[in-house]
C-alpha cells in the first residue's frame, strides 16, 4: 500500500534491476511516459515483479499518488481485499467528495463494519470506485500498481475494470502484472478487463544464454564455467528465477557436476514439481524417469526400453501438467526442462543406472547407445571405453564436437589407468595394441571442447592432465590446449612458453607446435609482424621435418596472412604453398587455415565476388563440423565482405549474429564487436556503433592485443566521423597510424582507414597533413595494386583540393573516383563519393535548390540501406546552400610548416579548448602544451592564443 508522497528526487531504475529486460522495460516505460497503461505477463519466475517494481520506481516521480496492491493465492477468496489495499490510506482524503450512498457502500466494503456485496450495492460501489479515482486524479496524476493480477479477488477486479473503462481523459494509469503460462500466454485476455482500454500488453519471455550469464555474474555466481552456464540455461529454460536457484545451488555445492552429468536441482525448485510427481503411480514415475534420461524420448523408444504401458502412463503425466502434448510432434516433451531435471535428480542411483541400461539397447543411434552404456556402468571397463571413443569420433564427424567432448570424458573415466612412468606406459600401449590411455582420451576431449567453443572446459581438462602427465607429447599437447583456451589474451600465458619448450626437447613435431603458438604471441602481444612471420616459417619447416602436415599447413597459412598484411611480396607464393596437396580437412575450414588466408588475400585485392564465395563456403563447412570459433569469425568476415559491397542491411544482420554467438560462447567478442561497430555506423545506430567500438578497444586493451586494438580504434574513428566528430576521428585514427607503423603493417587494404583520416583532417582544417598521408599511402597502394584504396584516396584528395579552392579539379576527381568504386563493387564508398560530389555541386553559383543535387547520393545510400548516411543527406538538404570553405595558400603553407604535435595543439586552440583540456585530450602535460604553443607563436609570427583564433577566422576566404 502506498500513500501520497512528494518526490524531490525522482526514483530511478537501476540497470541491474532489469538485466535482460532492457527492450520490454523501454517499451513499457515509453507507454507510461505517453500516459498509457501497461500489463506485464509471463510464467512464474520470469521476472514480472522485478520489472514492475523498477517501472513503478521510474514512473513514480510523475505521479503524486501511487496506489499499490499485491494479491496472493491464499487471500484471493476475500472480497474487496485488493480494493482495501489500494484505497485504505487515501480514502479519508477524498471521502467527503463522494455522494452519501457511494461513501456508505465503499466504507462498508473496505472496513467490514457493514455488510456490502456487489449484488446488493453493485451500482453504488462501482460509481464510488470511479469517483475516488477521479477525485485523486483532480489533485494530480495517479498510478495504480497491481502485481499478481491473477490472484486479485473477483469483486475488486470487477470494480477496477468498471472504473478503468470510464476514466476517459482523467490522468489515471495502471501498471499491472499477471502470471500466464505457455509460450504465447494468451490467458491474459480476461485480465485486460481490469485495465483501461489503452493498455499495452508486454510479454516477458525467457532469457538468452548471454542474459542468464549476465544475471548470474551480477548475483556473484562468477565461478561457473560457460558449459555449466549453458546447462543452467537449458535446465531453467531461460527462467531467471530458476536460473538463479540453480546457480546458487552450484555455488554452494562442494563438488561440481562433471561434464555430461545433470545439474543438482535445489530443494526450492524440486518442491515446485515433486508434489505433482508424487501423484503419479510407481510405474508411471519409472516411465518418466526413462523419458528424462533419453535424448529424444518417443512412445516407441519407451516400449523398446521395456515400458509396456507407456501410452497410459505418459497420458497420466500429461493430465498432471508434467508433459506437454502436441499431436504433430511424436517425441515426448516435458512441460518444463526443470521437471525432467528434478525427476532425474530425485531418483536413486540404481534406478538411474537401470534406466540407462534399458536405453543402451533400445536407442537406435550408436552415440546414444554408447552414452547410456557408460552411464549404466560403474568403474573402468576397456570395452565400454572403446565404444565411447568410437561414439566420440562419430559425433566429431557429424559436426557435434561438444557431444564428442562429453563422450570423450566418459571414455577417459572408463579407461583403466596405466603405469605411472612413461616407459611402462609405452610398453602397456604396445601390449594393448596401441589402445589410448585415459589422459590421451582426456586431451582429445579437450581439443573437441576447443572446437566447440568451450574454452574453459578444455583448459580445466588440460590442467588436470598436466598435474600427472610425464610423457612429453602429452604434456606439450596439454600446454597447446591451455594456450588455445587463452584466445587473444596470450599475454596471460606468457609463463607457459618456457615450460612447454622444455617439455618439447628437440622433437621437431613438438617444437613445431610451440613455435606456431610463439608466432601468434609475437603478433598479438608484441604486435611484431616481422618476428611473427619468421616464427611461423620456422614452425612450418619443423613440422615438415617431423612429418606433421596439419601443423605445417597451419603455420604456412599464418605466414601467408602476415605477409599479406605486411604487403610482403612473398605472400602469393606462400598462399600457394599452403594450398598444395595433400590438404587436411580440419585446416581447410579453420579460421586460421589456408582457406582463410586465401579469402583475406581476395578481399584485400578487391575481388569481392570471389571473396564472398570463398567465405560462404568456409562458413558452411564450419557450421557442418560444429566449429564454433570458426563460425564466429567467418560470420564476421562475411559481414565485412557485404559491408564493403554496400549491402549494409545484410552486413548488419551478419555482424549482430556473429556478436551474439561470440558473447554466448565467450569467443572473439572484441573482434565481433569491432565489426558490429562498423556495420552499425554504416547501416544502423551510430551511438551503438560508438559503444561497440569502445567495447572492442577495451577487450583488446585487456588482452594486450595490439593487432585488434588498431582495428577497434579504426572502427571507433569511422563511427566518430559518421557521428560528425571530425576532431575525435582524427585523434583515434592518428593512433591507428602509429600502431600500424609500429607493427610493420604497410598494406593500406588491411583496415582501409586512411581515407577516413584524410577526410577528417580536411574537416578540421588540416589539408596539408591530409595530403601528406594520401601521398604516402598511395605509394604502398600502387606497389600492391590496391585499386579500391587508390579510388578512396582520390576521393579524399578531391576534398583537399576543394578546401584549397580547386573546385573544378575536385569535382572531376570525385566523379572519377565514384565511377571506379562503382565498377569495383564498393557500393558504400561509391555512395560516399557521390555525396561529396553533391555537396560540391550544391555550392556552385546557380545550383538547383533543395534536394536535387543530392538525388544520386540519396539513391545510392538507399540502395545500400545506409541509414546514418541518408540522415546526413537530409541534414545537408535542410542546411541549404553553403559557400565553399577554402584555405588561403599562404596560411595553409604556414600551418603545414608546423610539426604534427604543434598542428594538433593549434587545432584544439582553434576549437576553443583550454590548455588543461588540450593536455587531457592529447595525454600530455600542461607544461608541454605551453611549450608547444610558444613554438607555434614563433613559427607563425604571432603572440597569443587570440592570434591563433584570428588566424583560423582569416583562413576562410571567398
Amino acid at each position: 500500500m502506498t500513500v501520497r508522497r512528494d518526490f524531490k528526487d525522482p526514483a530511478r531504475c537501476r540497470p541491474d534491476l532489469v538485466i535482460g529486460r532492457e527492450e520490454p522495460f523501454a517499451e513499457a516505460r515509453e507507454q507510461l511516459a505517453r500516459g498509457g497503461s501497461v500489463l506485464l505477463h509471463g510464467p512464474a519466475g520470469i521476472g514480472k515483479s522485478t520489472v514492475l517494481r523498477a517501472l513503478a520506481a521510474d514512473n513514480a516521480g510523475g505521479a503524486p499518488t501511487v496506489l499499490r496492491c499485491s494479491a496472493t493465492e491464499s487471500e484471493s477468496h476475500l472480497p474487496f481485499l485488493a480494493l482495501a489495499d489500494l484505497f485504505g490510506l487515501v480514502l479519508e482524503r477524498v471521502c467527503g467528495a463522494l455522494p452519501a450512498a457511494q461513501r456508505t457502500a465503499l466504507e462498508s466494503a473496505l472496513t467490514g463494519r457493514g455488510e456490502s456485496t456487489l449484488q446488493r450495492d453493485g451500482l453504488a460501489l462501482r460509481l464510488a470506485v470511479l469517483s475516488v479515482l477521479r477525485a485523486l486524479a483532480a489533485e494530480g496524476p495517479v498510478l495504480v500498481v497491481a502485481d499478481d493480477l491473477q490472484w486479485l479477488d473477483s469483486a475488486s477486479a470487477e470494480l477496477l475494470g468498471f472504473a478503468a473503462r470510464r476514466l476517459g481523459d482523467a490522468p489515471v494509469q495502471m501498471l499491472c502484472a499477471v502470471r500466464t503460462e505457455g509460450t504465447e500466454g494468451q490467458e491474459y485476455d480476461r485480465h485486460l478487463r481490469a485495465c483501461p482500454p489503452d493498455t499495452r500488453v508486454v510479454r516477458l519471455g525467457p532469457f538468452s544464454r548471454t542474459q542468464v550469464s549476465a544475471l548470474l555474474d551480477h548475483r556473484g555466481y562468477t565461478g561457473l564455467s560457460r558449459s555449466t552456464v549453458r546447462d543452467i540455461h537449458r535446465t531453467s529454460d531461460g527462467n531467471p528465477l530458476f536460473a538463479l536457484e540453480l546457480g546458487r545451488a552450484l555455488a554452494e555445492s562442494p563438488a561440481r557436476p562433471r561434464p555430461g552429468e545433470p545439474l543438482p536441482v535445489p530443494t526450492s525448485l524440486r518442491a515446485l514439481v515433486l508434489s505433482r510427481l508424487e501423484m503419479l503411480s510407481d510405474d508411471a514415475r519409472r516411465t518418466l524417469l526413462v523419458a528424462s534420461a533419453g535424448a529424444r524420448p518417443t512412445p516407441a523408444l519407451l516400449h523398446a526400453a521395456g515400458r509396456d504401458h507407456a501410452e497410459e502412463e505418459t497420458a497420466q503425466a500429461a493430465a498432471l501438467g508434467l508433459l506437454a502434448t502436441d499431436p504433430e510432434e511424436p517425441a515426448l516433451r516435458f512441460a518444463h526442462p526443470l521437471i525432467s531435471a528434478a525427476l532425474y535428480a530425485e531418483a536413486p542411483a540404481h534406478e538411474r543406472r537401470a534406466a540407462h541400461a534399458a536405453l543402451s539397447t533400445a536407442a537406435s543411434d550408436p552415440i546414444e547407445r554408447a552414452r547410456h552404456l557408460a552411464l549404466a556402468t560403474t568403474g573402468t571397463d576397456p570395452e565400454v571405453a572403446a565404444r565411447l571413443a568410437e561414439a566420440a569420433a562419430l559425433a566429431r564427424d557429424r559436426g557435434a564436437p561438444s557431444v564428442a567432448a562429453s563422450l570423450g570424458l566418459l571414455a577417459a573415466r572408463r579407461t583403466p589407468a596405466g603405469p605411472a612412468d612413461a616407459a611402462d606406459a609405452a610398453d602397456t600401449a604396445d601390449a594393448a595394441g596401441g589402445a589410448p590411455g585415459p589422459d590421451e582420451r582426456r586431451l582429445q576431449a579437450a581439443e573437441d571442447a576447443i572446437t566447440a567453443g568451450e574454452a574453459d572446459l578444455a583448459r580445466d581438462i588440460a590442467r588436470e592432465v598436466l598435474t600427472r602427465a610425464t610423457v612429453p607429447a602429452e604434456r606439450v599437447r596439454a600446454w597447446m590446449v591451455v594456450i588455445e583456451a587463452a584466445g587473444q589474451a596470450l599475454g596471460e600465458v606468457d609463463a607457459v612458453f618456457p615450460q612447454v619448450l622444455a617439455d618439447a626437447g628437440d622433437d621437431p613435431r613438438l617444437l613445431a607446435l610451440v613455435h606456431y603458438q610463439l608466432a601468434w604471441r609475437e603478433l598479438v602481444v608484441d604486435g611484431d609482424f616481422g618476428k611473427a612471420r619468421r616464427e611461423a616459417a620456422h614452425a612450418a619447416d619443423l613440422a615438415a621435418r617431423g612429418a606433421d602436415r596439419r601443423t605445417e599447413l597451419m603455420a604456412l597459412a599464418f605466414q601467408s596472412s602476415t605477409e599479406t598484411l605486411m604487403g610482403h611480396p612473398a605472400a602469393p607464393a606462400t598462399i600457394k604453398r599452403a594450398l598444395r596437396e595433400p590438404q587436411d580437412p580440419f585446416v581447410a575450414c579453420h579460421h586460421n587455415g589456408a582457406g582463410m588466408a586465401r579469402f583475406r588475400w581476395l578481399l584485400m585485392s578487391d575481388q569481392l565476388p570471389e571473396a564472398r564465395k570463398s567465405i560462404t563456403g568456409l562458413l558452411r563447412e564450419a557450421r557442418r563440423r560444429g566449429m564454433v570459433e570458426s563460425e564466429v569469425h567467418f560470420l564476421r568476415f562475411l559481414a565485412d565482405t557485404e559491408l564493403r559491397s554496400g549491402h549494409c542491411g545484410r552486413a548488419l544482420d551478419l555482424a549482430r549474429e556473429s556478436l551474439r554467438l561470440a558473447r554466448d560462447s565467450g569467443i572473439g567478442e572484441g573482434a565481433s564487436a569491432m565489426l558490429a561497430s562498423l556495420a552499425e555506423a554504416s547501416g544502423g545506430d551510430v551511438e551503438r556503433a560508438l559503444a561497440l567500438a569502445r567495447e572492442a578497444a577495451d577487450h583488446a586493451e585487456v588482452d594486450g592485443d595490439q593487432m585488434y586494438l588498431s582495428l577497434a580504434l579504426a572502427a571507433f574513428g569511422y563511427a566518430q566521423s559518421v557521428a560528425g566528430d571530425a576532431a575525435g576521428a582524427v585523434r583515434s585514427l592518428r593512433r591507428v597510424r602509429e600502431l600500424e607503423q609500429g607493427m610493420g603493417i604497410t598494406d593500406p587494404a588491411r583496415g582501409r582507414w586512411h581515407g577516413d583520416l584524410a577526410e577528417a583532417l580536411v574537416r578540421i582544417g588540416e589539408p596539408g597533413e591530409a595530403q601528406e598521408l594520401i601521398d604516402l599511402t598511395r605509394v604502398h597502394a600502387l606497389r600492391l595494386d590496391r585499386a579500391g584504396v587508390l579510388a578512396v584516396l582520390d576521393r579524399a584528395e578531391a576534398l583537399v583540393r576543394a578546401a584549397r579552392g580547386e573546385h573544378e579539379a575536385a569535382r572531376k576527381q570525385l566523379a572519377s573516383a565514384q565511377a571506379r568504386l562503382g565498377r569495383l563493387g564498393y557500393g558504400l564508398e561509391e555512395a560516399r563519393a557521390a555525396f561529396a560530389l553533391a555537396r560540391l555541386r550544391a555550392r556552385r553559383p546557380g545550383a538547383a535548390p533543395g534536394h536535387a543535387p543530392y538525388d544520386e547520393a540519396a539513391r545510392l545510400f538507399r540502395r545500400c540501406r545506409a541509414l546514418p548516411w541518408l540522415r546526413q543527406v537530409d541534414t545537408a538538404v535542410a542546411a541549404g546552400p553553403v559557400e565553399p570553405d577554402t584555405v588561403s595558400a599562404d596560411t595553409s603553407a604556414a600551418l603545414d610548416g608546423l610539426a604534427s604535435m604543434e598542428r594538433q595543439v593549434a587545432s584544439l586552440v582553434m576549437e576553443g579548448a583550454t590548455n588543461r583540456e588540450i593536455a587531457a585530450r592529447l595525454f600530455i602535460s600542461v607544461k608541454t602544451v605551453e611549450a608547444t604553443l610558444t613554438r607555434v607563436y614563433r613559427k607563425l609570427g604571432i603572440r597569443s592564443r587570440v592570434d591563433i583564433v584570428r588566424l583560423a577566422a582569416g583562413r576562410r576566404t571567398r
